[in-house]
């Protein structure tokens, strides 16, 4: 059993933990919701590193649903660089791919029909659900070549 005691002399490092723990909160809300940079950071720099990390996540977006690219040709990447941008990762990468297309077919930002029956469907196959847009839904496995 590990001993917990203190050493005498030594400070509670805990208050420590916390301010940390806010600053590094304060530091990742920044870079991935959009947040104002925290005191003492540059802003371009955090402005740049946010638009890295916004285009590595498209780029993610489009190896864990290589459908989403075939289906939406050139506005892909905009678009998911868009959806990046403005909504934070909060689970995987296969809900991402979910919430994406939920947010471009919810947004009226795909003017083709035939481009939003196709990405119906290609939400219906992931989700199980008859209704795809809903809130409430279950994501399947993602196959490569389906």
């Amino acid at each position: 059993m590990a001993d917990t005691r203190v050493a005498p002399g030594a400070t509670d490092l805990e208050p420590a933990r916390r301010r940390l723990a806010a600053a590094q909160a304060e530091l990742l809300t920044a870079l991935t919701a959009g947040g104002p940079p925290p005191a003492g950071f540059d802003r371009e720099r955090l402005r740049i590193q946010r638009q890295a990390l916004a285009a590595k996540r498209a780029s993610v977006l489009g190896k864990v649903a290589p459908e989403l690219p075939r289906i939406l040709g050139g506005s892909f990447r905009p678009a998911a660089l868009a959806y990046a941008l403005a909504q934070p990762l909060t689970g995987g990468y296969g809900q991402d791919a979910v919430a994406f297309v939920r947010r471009l077919l919810a947004s009226g930002e795909v003017p083709d029909a035939a481009t939003r029956r196709e990405l119906k469907r290609w939400l219906r196959a992931r989700t199980g659900s008859p209704h795809p847009l809903r809130a409430a839904w279950r994501l399947r496995p993602f196959r490569q070549g389906r």
